[in-house]
């Protein structure tokens, strides 16, 4: 049927990537890997192979249910799908020549202004038209539950647009939320999602505001940071920074520094992107705004009040106080010292 994804053979897929030779791999997570591949019509793909294990199932199964019947123009077409009797499974995409945020926002300087000011913003708005259509335009809400740089991938045109819904959920339009086992990738889970908890559409609205974060200062948002007198490494958590230096009336010392050194920044714009990323990150889900509101306040049509200096928990997955062994998604490489499947997390309410 037209608009339904392709049933591929192993065979084609094989041939498409030169048997997934380390030469066409162009990333790799958790579950998988991807590879670059040609089609015999020359239009070029990703192969994303799913290493086979239970989660890795339900994880091919979920997003070939929850994407194939999506279109926006934000989110990643599912191109077509490959069930191996060998035992992984494959998923097809348009490969994107600017692959994804990370590979630009955690770069060196050069490559992190190639990413200037109005392509984030737009980005921004991007994004957050893509998760609004998810929670309210559908059939049934999704929620994305992994919102993250790497789950963003950029056209030539450095458009963005939402990949990856391997752990999406789906629920009623009469349902206002769904319980389900902590998953996603440390550093943009919610607060919610860390305990016995009904989680909801406003748990994407964190994450979301966690990756606003990280597009105004070209940083992740924790970070190991060695003291120049002690020596010692010390967590530093950047939402926390830009709390503070908008309170100090400084906000503009928290934008990427290969922005500034190369561009006027307009400090209203700045100012909110961050009063939005503050509100997305409320600790109590309800003072949240919705991702409609969210696209009204980034195009102007909505004020953005600013947020409340308390209620903000920050969970610091980098000092180890107590350790925790829950169901998440290993971090591609920020929390390389600490081990798999394990999180360490200290919680503090206030400002």
């Amino acid at each position: 049927m037209a608009g339904l994804p392709t049933r591929f053979t192993i065979k084609e897929l094989e041939t498409a990537t030169a048997s997934f030779q380390f030469q066409a791999l162009i990333g790799e997570g958790a579950s998988g890997a991807v590879f670059k591949g040609a089609l015999a019509d020359g239009s070029t793909i990703a192969v994303k192979r799913i290493k086979w294990q239970p989660s890795g199932e339900e994880e091919f199964r979920t997003e070939i249910t929850v994407i194939a019947s999506l279109q926006h123009v934000n989110l990643v077409r599912l191109l077509g799908y490959c069930h191996s009797p060998r035992g992984d499974h494959y998923l097809i995409y348009p490969f994107f020549e600017n692959g994804s945020l990370d590979a630009w926002l955690f770069k060196d300087d050069q490559k992190r202004s190639q990413l200037t000011w109005a392509l984030r913003c737009d980005i921004a708005v991007d994004i957050a038209k893509a998760l609004a259509y998810l929670h309210h335009d559908c059939h049934h809400r999704i929620l994305h539950l992994d919102v993250k740089p790497a789950n963003i991938l950029l056209d030539r045109n450095f458009r963005a647009l939402l990949s990856d819904f391997g752990i999406s959920k789906l629920i009623g339009r009469d349902e206002s939320s769904v319980m389900t086992r902590a998953r996603g990738t440390a550093g943009y889970l919610a607060p919610e999602m860390l305990v016995p908890h009904a989680i909801s559409t406003k748990s994407d609205v964190y994450s979301y505001g966690m990756v606003l974060f990280e597009l105004v200062g070209g940083r992740k948002n924790f970070m190991l940071v060695v003291d120049g007198e002690s020596r010692q490494r010390q967590s530093s958590y950047f939402p926390q920074i830009v709390r503070e230096k908008m309170v100090q009336g400084k906000l503009m010392e928290v934008v990427d520094e290969s922005l500034v050194r190369n561009e006027e920044i307009r400090e209203e714009e700045v100012s909110v992107l961050v009063r939005l990323a503050l509100w997305c990150i409320q600790g109590n889900p309800e003072l949240r705004p919705s991702m409609t509101e969210v696209v009204e306040m980034l195009e102007g049509r909505m004020p953005v009040p600013v947020p409340p200096e308390s209620s903000m928990f920050v969970f610091n997955f980098l000092d180890v106080e107590e350790q925790y062994s829950i169901s998440i998604r290993a971090p591609e490489d920020e929390f390389a010292q600490i081990p798999a499947h394990t999180l360490s997390i200290s919680i503090q309410s206030g400002g």
